[in-house]
């Protein structure tokens, strides 16, 4: 079988012909043979997105998502692979159960859903999960992380990282003191103690990623910083990399649009763990995607059943989906101020986290050769995200309601249409 996208703006050049057989891409320029003809005019041609941070929260968690409509979620964002975090129900710390996640991932058939394996026996932060193993299974494991946990034994922490050293692996830490957090549901602000909530410190974040990256250089290994969101971490990440330390960073689009003042109306929709920061804040996030102190975006994608978020903030589950608004947001918080060229998406949302994590075929994107993941994008629509824009098991977006620029119009995983004029298909 074989498709033709007809008149795609390629990323720094003209518009072009795409042509597709056998799920590779065959032929960049004026084609006349085809099969299957998508009409690109007016879009742009991006590598399928690649988020490292997705919860599908399935095994366990299936009243807020599973593995198969998180894919559908996914692909409606014009995703093509996504990181599956670790904290189910049983947690990803075996063989059985991240070869299950890949098993179901290919079995939805709509992104390649790449398991992440957890750093400590049912994330308790412990003793050290079946680590290797994961990495020699079916499921190839290489991202490990305890998300939603901190590995906050720097003994454990250091062992962790000798451990994924031989095979190329990456801890990926969530960076929380848990004893300067206990109680906190939001930023540590004036606003903080006039809300009456408990205030979560800028230092909670940032002292875990300085003690890790000095771990990362003592032990030569790889670390990856998850939703860095004060102007303070970014300032750790930039003196790491100054001094060649083998780390990483991602933000959230949340982090790069949102701020705290939105939870003066105690609406638990924003209670996000890391929490909302300082205007401040954002600027800084925003700057270090700019100067490429922070490699990612990365969506932090955390669905919830209703009862989980209808209730007092202080109640509430920590979390707000975001794979289907991912690209909007970082059109809104990213491009449009200039921080960012259309061009950088390749790189933040698509090459740069597939090579953090691991998975082959994003190096070198929309080349002859190529593995045809393809997102085709209206980058000059705009219009109010609702929850009909949420393909997903829950609609915990802080989003819903917000004028958003760009739209997805098709998506192709290894050749085959995902999603057709802004619709997921399902075969």
């Amino acid at each position: 079988m074989t498709t033709l996208i007809r008149g795609a703006q390629l990323l720094g050049a003209e518009r072009t012909d795409i042509l597709i057989d056998d799920g590779i891409i065959a032929e960049v320029g004026s084609v006349a043979r085809a099969g299957t003809v998508i009409d690109a005019d007016g879009l742009i041609a991006l590598p399928g997105l690649v988020d490292l941070h997705t919860h599908l929260r399935e095994p366990g968690g299936e009243q807020s998502e599973t593995i198969a409509t998180g894919s559908s979620a996914a692909a409606k964002g014009g995703f093509t692979a996504v990181f599956a975090m670790a904290n189910t129900a049983p947690v990803a710390d075996t063989v059985a159960v991240v070869e299950q996640v890949a098993d179901r991932g290919r079995a939805a058939g709509l992104v390649h859903v790449q398991p992440i394996g957890a750093v400590t026996v049912g994330l308790a932060g412990r003793e050290l999960a079946e680590i290797g193993m994961m990495a020699a299974s079916r499921a190839r494991v290489r991202v490990f992380s305890d998300d939603g946990k901190c590995v906050f034994d720097p003994l454990l922490m250091r062992r962790a990282l000798e451990y994924v050293k031989p095979f190329g692996g990456v801890i990926a830490q969530h960076a929380q003191e848990p004893r300067l957090t206990e109680g906190a549901v939001m930023n540590e602000s004036a606003l903080s103690g006039t809300l009456g909530l408990g205030g979560w410190p800028a230092v909670a974040e940032e002292s875990i990623i300085a003690r890790d990256a000095l771990l990362a250089e003592q032990t030569g290994s790889r670390v990856h910083i998850c939703h860095v969101s004060t102007a303070g971490s970014v300032d750790v990440v930039r003196w790491a990399k100054a001094r060649g330390i083998a780390i990483t960073a991602e933000v959230t689009p949340h982090h790069l649009m949102l701020t705290e003042e939105l939870i003066s109306g105690y609406d638990s929709v924003y209670k996000v763990n890391p929490p909302l920061r300082r205007d401040e804040d954002v600027q800084a996030l925003r700057e270090a995607v700019a100067d490429g102190t922070i490699d990612i975006v990365a969506t932090d994608h955390a669905p919830h059943a209703p009862e989980q978020k209808l209730t007092s903030f202080g109640d509430a589950a920590f979390g707000m989906v975001g794979l289907e608004s991912a690209l909007p947001v970082v059109l809104r918080s990213l491009v449009e101020p200039g921080h960012i060229e259309v061009a950088d998406i390749a790189r933040i949302l698509s090459s740069a986290p597939a090579a953090i994590g691991g998975i082959l075929g994003y190096d070198k994107p929309l080349t002859v050769g190529a593995p045809a993941n393809i997102t085709l994008v209206d980058t000059s629509a705009s219009r109010t995200f609702s929850a009909d824009d949420l393909a997903g098991r829950s609609t915990n977006s802080p989003f819903i309601g917000v004028e958003l620029p760009g739209t997805v119009e098709h998506v192709l995983f290894e050749g085959r249409a995902t999603v057709r004029e802004g619709l997921v298909i399902h075969d």
